[in-house]
Protein backbone atom coordinates (compact mmCIF):
# COMPACT_ATOMS: atom_id res chain seq x y z
CA UNK A 1 0.00 0.00 0.00
CA UNK A 2 2.70 2.17 0.92
CA UNK A 3 3.99 2.00 -3.18
CA UNK A 4 0.70 2.81 -3.98
CA UNK A 5 0.39 5.39 -2.19
CA UNK A 6 3.57 6.99 -3.25
CA UNK A 7 2.72 6.30 -7.05
CA UNK A 8 -0.19 8.69 -5.99
CA UNK A 9 1.32 11.49 -5.26
CA UNK A 10 2.90 11.76 -8.52
CA UNK A 11 0.06 10.20 -10.43
CA UNK A 12 -1.56 13.72 -12.15
CA UNK A 13 -3.70 12.81 -15.01
CA UNK A 14 -5.01 15.65 -16.79
CA UNK A 15 -7.85 13.70 -19.15
CA UNK A 16 -10.02 10.92 -18.46
CA UNK A 17 -8.01 9.10 -21.00
CA UNK A 18 -4.57 9.64 -19.15
CA UNK A 19 -6.49 7.93 -16.19
CA UNK A 20 -7.78 5.14 -17.61
CA UNK A 21 -4.56 4.41 -18.79
CA UNK A 22 -3.44 4.82 -15.12
CA UNK A 23 -5.71 2.49 -14.82
CA UNK A 24 -4.64 -0.22 -17.49
CA UNK A 25 -1.12 0.36 -17.32
CA UNK A 26 1.40 -1.12 -15.03
CA UNK A 27 0.41 1.30 -11.84
CA UNK A 28 -3.12 -0.11 -12.76
CA UNK A 29 -3.08 -1.77 -8.46
CA UNK A 30 -1.62 1.06 -7.63
CA UNK A 31 -4.41 3.23 -8.72
CA UNK A 32 -7.43 0.66 -8.14
CA UNK A 33 -6.18 0.21 -4.67
CA UNK A 34 -5.39 3.84 -3.17
CA UNK A 35 -8.95 4.99 -4.54
CA UNK A 36 -10.80 1.86 -3.33
CA UNK A 37 -8.95 1.89 -0.03
CA UNK A 38 -10.34 5.51 0.59
CA UNK A 39 -13.93 4.97 -0.52
CA UNK A 40 -13.98 2.17 1.73
CA UNK A 41 -12.69 4.56 4.31
CA UNK A 42 -14.66 7.61 3.44
CA UNK A 43 -17.96 4.78 3.58
CA UNK A 44 -16.73 3.89 7.19
CA UNK A 45 -17.06 7.38 7.93
CA UNK A 46 -20.54 7.79 6.33
CA UNK A 47 -21.83 4.56 8.20
CA UNK A 48 -20.68 5.84 11.99
CA UNK A 49 -18.22 2.99 12.39
CA UNK A 50 -15.44 6.22 12.38
CA UNK A 51 -16.00 9.44 14.11
CA UNK A 52 -16.42 12.06 10.74
CA UNK A 53 -14.66 14.95 12.87
CA UNK A 54 -11.95 12.35 13.77
CA UNK A 55 -11.44 11.14 10.92
CA UNK A 56 -11.19 14.64 9.25
CA UNK A 57 -8.55 15.84 12.01
CA UNK A 58 -6.41 12.79 11.61
CA UNK A 59 -6.47 12.53 7.52
CA UNK A 60 -5.97 14.49 4.85
CA UNK A 61 -4.71 11.84 1.93
CA UNK A 62 -8.23 11.08 1.06
CA UNK A 63 -8.68 14.69 -0.29
CA UNK A 64 -5.72 14.01 -2.73
CA UNK A 65 -7.39 10.92 -3.76
CA UNK A 66 -10.06 12.68 -4.77
CA UNK A 67 -9.13 15.96 -5.84
CA UNK A 68 -7.39 13.86 -8.63
CA UNK A 69 -10.39 11.70 -9.66
CA UNK A 70 -13.00 14.33 -9.40
CA UNK A 71 -12.86 15.63 -12.75
CA UNK A 72 -13.20 12.21 -13.59
CA UNK A 73 -16.05 10.65 -11.53
CA UNK A 74 -18.99 11.38 -14.19
CA UNK A 75 -17.20 9.58 -16.51
CA UNK A 76 -15.73 6.90 -15.01
CA UNK A 77 -19.01 6.06 -13.64
CA UNK A 78 -20.58 5.99 -16.87
CA UNK A 79 -17.64 4.09 -18.79
CA UNK A 80 -17.81 1.40 -15.90
CA UNK A 81 -21.63 1.41 -15.18
CA UNK A 82 -21.21 2.02 -11.84
CA UNK A 83 -22.42 5.34 -10.73
CA UNK A 84 -21.40 4.55 -6.95
CA UNK A 85 -18.24 4.98 -8.04
CA UNK A 86 -16.04 6.52 -5.84
CA UNK A 87 -19.20 7.85 -3.99
CA UNK A 88 -18.61 7.66 -0.46
CA UNK A 89 -15.13 9.68 -1.19
CA UNK A 90 -16.88 11.71 -3.17
CA UNK A 91 -19.89 12.79 -0.22
CA UNK A 92 -16.80 13.09 2.46
CA UNK A 93 -14.75 15.77 0.84
CA UNK A 94 -17.36 17.14 -0.51
CA UNK A 95 -18.92 17.81 3.45
CA UNK A 96 -15.23 19.76 4.67
CA UNK A 97 -16.42 23.12 5.68
CA UNK A 98 -15.21 25.74 2.46
CA UNK A 99 -14.60 21.78 0.57
CA UNK A 100 -13.86 23.72 -2.69
CA UNK A 101 -11.12 25.68 -1.45
CA UNK A 102 -9.70 22.59 0.21
CA UNK A 103 -10.31 20.55 -2.15
CA UNK A 104 -8.22 22.70 -4.87
CA UNK A 105 -5.78 24.22 -2.50
CA UNK A 106 -4.57 20.86 -1.47
CA UNK A 107 -4.31 19.72 -5.16
CA UNK A 108 -2.11 22.96 -6.16
CA UNK A 109 0.19 22.14 -3.07
CA UNK A 110 0.86 18.72 -4.16
CA UNK A 111 1.72 19.80 -7.65
CA UNK A 112 4.00 22.18 -6.37
CA UNK A 113 5.48 20.07 -3.96
CA UNK A 114 6.08 17.31 -6.76
CA UNK A 115 7.69 20.00 -9.17
CA UNK A 116 9.76 21.03 -7.01
CA UNK A 117 10.99 17.51 -6.34
CA UNK A 118 11.63 17.25 -9.71
CA UNK A 119 13.44 20.57 -10.20
CA UNK A 120 16.18 19.10 -7.01
CA UNK A 121 16.52 15.63 -8.36
CA UNK A 122 17.33 17.21 -12.11
CA UNK A 123 19.80 20.31 -10.86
Amino acid sequence: MRDARNFWITFDPQTVEEFIAGMAGPHSADVRMVLSYWDMAASLVENGAIDRKMFQDANGEYIIVYAKVEPFLPKLREMFGNPNMGIHLERLALSLPNAREVIDGTLKRIRTMVARRAESANA
